[in-house]
């Protein structure tokens, strides 16, 4: 079930994964500041690239038409990072409490579930029709997520550090050689466009009519595969995390891996293209570095050097991240389904109405689109601030 907590402690929380936020008391083993400030980064610039007002659009906040990335395109990736990295961190805090390995579990299978389930139920079947949920697409964002989730969780409480890093290696080999070797009905092996490649193929196959374009899914269910080996590599950083070295070995560690999987990821790139659609292993390989870098700096920081004035916008969106998302994308479909009259006289929404009144009647178009997008953002932290400050943390 959704659970609204309230806590009177004024410290900063942080989060046992992406999606729950607890209040604890600060200490090293359960306390992570720089990730919550990581989190809070990443799902304000989730926010940001998903609700531009219109076109055309700053090519940064674009994904990538096919092969290659833009920083956008690191934004899905780094979240999954992050929901690894959590994981040790919340089960060494619930095992710490009395719990037991059948409750964390239990409780594995119950939040992966209900991730699962509000995306596709609350976002997904918006607006709420026969019609609609007859054609839903069933692969997502937060599905994705919640797949990755379980299956990292499980591993992490079944193996060693050791047996989930060859996982991890495992599933991006295999993934490659799939994708390059078995060649999909009426293509080449080795395809890797939109229609012809193996993951496309599968999508249309398995889930015809509930996908998010007619070729393929960007969170289909064989790219989603190599997304778990993301959510693997958090798990390995929130290990190097907890263990007994100087905060700034991890630093350096953390730094130093983060640079050989980018130099990795771009070799890697020459025989697999970087693919946010496909995931692909380089994908994977590239991103995961980018992320231990910004998280190393966060760290760095925030937790070691103690600068953290300009760190609480980001803290108050990272530990109320599931609200935030949900919520953020609910408000958009509901905008854009009530109808309004536009300026000229023809049939619009409320969404075009606000951007017109607002933002395009004074900016060019391509300023008045991040315009629309910037004031989405703050109005969102307003709103997260108000539950801030009450102390009102939504976990699932």
């Amino acid at each position: 079930m959704l659970e609204f907590t309230r806590e009177a402690s004024p410290e900063v929380t942080v989060s046992d994964t992406a999606t729950e936020v607890e209040t604890v008391k600060p200490t090293l083993a359960n306390r992570l500041l720089s990730l919550d400030v990581f989190r809070g980064i990443t799902i304000a610039g989730m926010v940001l690239v998903n609700n531009a007002g219109g076109s055309p659009v700053y090519a940064p906040l674009e994904h990538a038409k096919w092969h290659g990335w833009t920083p956008t395109d690191l934004i899905f990736p780094f979240f999954i990072f992050i929901v690894g990295v959590a994981i040790p961190l919340a089960f060494q805090r619930r095992v710490e409490q009395g719990g037991t390995k059948k409750d964390l579990y239990a409780k594995v299978v119950r939040r992966s579930l209900l991730i699962f389930l509000i995306s596709l139920i609350i976002l997904h079947g918006f607006p709420y029709t026969l019609e609609k949920f007859s054609h839903i697409r069933i692969p997502g964002v937060l599905q994705r997520i919640a797949v990755c989730y379980f299956f990292t969780a499980m591993l992490f409480l079944t193996t060693r550090i050791r047996t989930q890093a060859i996982v991890a290696g495992a599933l991006l080999l295999l993934y490659w050689a799939a994708m390059i070797l078995i060649p999909a009905p009426g293509f080449a092996a080795g395809d890797l466009s939109m229609e012809g490649s193996l993951a496309s193929w599968i999508d249309r196959t398995l889930l015809p009519g509930h996908i998010y374009r007619p070729q393929y899914d960007p969170e289909g269910i064989f790219s989603t595969i190599p997304a778990i080996a993301t959510c693997i590599s958090g798990v390995l950083t929130g290990r190097w995390i907890q263990m007994k070295r100087e905060p700034l070995d991890k630093v350096a560690g953390m730094f130093g891996v983060g640079a050989l999987c980018v130099v990795v990821g771009y070799m890697w790139n020459w025989v697999f293209p970087v693919n946010k659609a496909l995931w692909t292993s380089s994908y994977v390989v590239l991103t995961t570095g980018l992320a231990l870098q910004l998280l190393a700096l966060c760290y760095w920081s925030i937790d070691i050097k103690g600068y953290k004035r300009w760190t609480k916008p980001f803290v108050i969106f990272g530990v109320n991240a599931l609200a935030l998302f949900v919520l953020s994308g609910l408000m958009a479909r509901i905008l854009s389904v009530i109808p309004m009259t536009k300026m000229d006289g023809t049939p619009g929404t409320l969404k075009g109405w606000i951007y017109e009144h607002f933002f395009t009647s004074w900016l060019s178009p391509i300023n008045a689109s991040l315009g629309f997008a910037l004031g989405y953002v703050l109005l969102w932290l307003g709103l997260m601030t108000i539950l801030y400050r009450r102390r009102i943390f939504i976990k699932v």
